[in-house]
């Protein structure tokens, strides 16, 4: 396989100035026709054959060839296909993040227009885990997707995400967020936790052996809580974006086996208004 990637490579300068060996999407589906194969294991042996797949010209610089095998190799949950979801889908797949398992059981409505990546006016009505699927597949044809058209709860969630490397929390709700650290926990994973209200994101890294959340938000079974401020702040088009963003940062840095993942007893803050942002440490 690789002598047949080489031989479909071309050899041109990267941005930086230095002589590569690339692999175009064409190529690549032809590869994967010709043998059978996904265009997913085109692109690992591609890479492994030092060669690169251009869809991923611009991030080998940042997370060379051994960090964008990771990826590709890598399994992720994602908990809410809605504001956070959305970007964070995107994002991911762009980056080349091999298989995305998503669970939501929203449609979308008018409200979701102004801050919902995968919310159009024509999508009105549609699962939002539907609409996923469909852009996923336009933006990357190697990264598969699993979506479940339901919500998350105690009983589903460890089947949903038993074959994760980490799960992504892009939820609404408090309830639904403590579950998930559950099962993270049972399931021995991480966590990357976000919520957003106003112009305000907040983002941990959950490890299993370090639950965080009711060190953010008290105990919720005493609290009855099922929102927090952001009922009141909303939700502007810019925070989400903003938030998934760092979320999908974090998620690339532990994947890919990066430096300078968020430490297990600190709480980013984002502050866009003040144009600030700060760690807390979480203790007691």
């Amino acid at each position: 396989m690789h002598k047949a990637i080489v031989e479909n490579a071309f050899e041109r300068m990267d941005p930086a100035g230095k002589s590569c060996f690339f692999l175009s999407l064409a190529a690549t589906r032809l590869l994967a026709r010709k043998h059978k194969l996904t265009t997913r294991l085109i692109e690992l042996a591609s890479l492994e054959a030092a060669v690169v797949p251009e869809r991923y010209q611009r991030s080998i610089g940042t997370l060379g060839l051994a960090g964008q095998i990771k990826l590709l190799d890598s399994t992720i949950g994602v908990a809410g296909a809605g504001g956070l979801g959305g970007f964070v889908l995107e994002l991911l797949a762009r980056m080349g993040v091999g298989k995305m398992i998503v669970v939501d059981g929203d449609n979308f409505s008018d409200s979701n227009l102004n801050r919902q990546l995968l919310a159009t006016e024509s999508s009105l009505g549609q699962p939002k885990v539907k609409e996923a699927e469909k852009r996923i597949a336009a933006i990357n044809g190697s990264v598969e997707m699993v979506v479940h058209n339901c919500r998350g709860n105690l009983k589903n969630m460890p089947e949903i995400f038993s074959e994760c490397n980490l799960v992504i929390d892009c939820l609404d709700n408090l309830p639904s967020r403590f579950d998930v650290e559950k099962i993270c926990r049972q399931l021995n994973i991480v966590m990357i936790h976000g919520a957003i209200a106003g112009f305000i994101g907040q983002l941990a890294v959950i490890r299993p052996e370090s639950p965080l959340l009711s060190k953010i938000y008290g105990n919720i079974a005493e609290s009855g809580l099922e929102q927090g401020v952001e009922v009141q702040l909303g939700n502007p088009a810019v925070t989400p974006a903003m938030l998934a963003s760092f979320q999908s940062v974090e998620a690339i840095k532990y994947l890919a086996g990066l430096e300078d993942v968020l430490p297990g007893n600190k709480m980013l803050i984002i502050d866009m208004q003040s144009g600030g942002s700060y760690q807390v440490v979480l203790s007691g």
